[in-house]
């Protein structure tokens, strides 16, 4: 890995150690003693680091390694060079990102920026407000009246919560974020830069133009959501909008006003999703998808990157495209565009 000037190992773990805890087999059990104190890439691997490779790696990717230990699966092990350690297990990446959390937790978890415990001095927290033993609050936050955090929460410098907000405990709000009207569960992660709670982008035409429609619900967070930098969630019209348990979304995102976004969601960076989108269980969204207007996007389903959703897509389908459509359909039509245009190169060389 790189210098850890940022981020030091907590400790090192043996290689039989790596076995236990990833449930991976250990190949070479002469190896179980070597230590392990980093985690790197394939090409940059050196003396103490742990890798990975998984099932789409070839065996040519693996022969030249200078890791101390590798994660792969079992139809890689027989390429690893003689000195190297071999967990064989079918969760390569999953079991790698295990040992990363496990060597470098605060990489996992923000931690609180200026080092600060309790409540700063600095901090504006109105008296009506209760903060409970264990939370943090840094220099420059403000928390409003009537709002709350939970324990074992870090509210990051300037970051600033709005009038009776609720955060629940052991989460991490960013610096120069702000929540209002918004309710917040436990373990929620909160970028810097994030704006929770604005209004709805909710106009009625007039007869002098565009005029205000009141936006009145709340935004509601479920537990283990993570929120990426510069993104942004409306509160809702009259509803609430509902972003569900364990879901992550990345950074400078857009989700309307009334959206419910269902649990265990994933959903790529630069992704506008209008008002009352309603996204289904564990939905993966790639980068820069659209979704128009009361769409229902069903459980389980992907959208690849760069696709526009205009109407319902059902449970469990693939779409892309823009329009987005199911994926067998969008490659088919590109191939028939592909087609024609060669067709008509050759009659264009023909004629000339």
């Amino acid at each position: 890995m790189t210098e850890p000037v940022f981020f030091a190992p907590a400790r090192r773990f043996s290689v039989a150690e790596i076995a236990m805890l990833t449930s991976a087999v250990l190949a070479t059990p002469q190896h179980g003693h070597v230590e392990i104190d980093g985690v790197a890439s394939l090409s940059d691997a050196g003396q103490g680091d742990l890798v990975f490779a998984d099932s789409r790696r070839r065996p040519a990717d693996v022969a030249a390694i200078g890791a101390a230990a590798i994660l792969c699966p079992e139809e890689l092990a027989s390429a690893v060079p003689p000195g190297v350690a071999v967990l064989v297990t079918k969760h390569a990446h999953r079991a790698f990102a295990q040992v990363g959390r496990l060597l470098f937790p605060q990489a996992a978890v923000p931690a609180a920026i200026t080092g600060e415990t309790g409540i700063s001095r600095r901090a504006h927290v109105d008296p009506s407000a209760h903060i409970e033993d264990g939370a943090i609050i840094e220099a420059g936050a403000v928390i409003g009246p009537g709002a709350g955090v939970g324990s074992g929460t870090v509210i990051g410098p300037n970051a600033v919560i709005g009038r009776n907000c609720q955060i629940g405990r052991d989460g991490f709000v960013g610096p120069g974020a702000s929540i209002q009207y918004a309710l917040v569960g436990n373990g929620v992660i909160v970028h810097g830069g994030v704006r929770i709670g604005q209004d709805g982008f909710g106009y009625v035409p007039g007869p002098q133009g565009p005029e205000k429609m009141p936006q009145l619900g709340r935004v509601v967070i479920q537990d283990n959501v993570e929120i990426g930098a510069n993104s942004t969630i409306d509160r809702g019209a009259l509803a609430d909008t509902v972003i569900g348990e364990g879901t992550k979304i990345d950074n400078l995102v857009q989700i309307g006003h009334n959206c419910r976004i269902g649990r265990g969601c994933i959903i790529a960076g630069h992704c506008g999703i209008s008002g009352s989108v309603t996204l289904g269980d564990f939905v993966m969204l790639g980068g820069s998808v659209g979704i128009a207007d009361h769409v229902t996007i069903g459980a389980r389903s992907q959208i690849a990157g760069g696709s526009g959703v205009i109407k319902d897509a059902p449970e469990g389908s693939r779409w892309a495209g823009y329009p987005a459509q199911p994926v067998k359909a969008h490659f088919r039509e590109i191939a028939v565009l592909r087609a024609l245009a060669k067709s008509k190169g050759k009659a264009g060389t023909s004629d000339g």
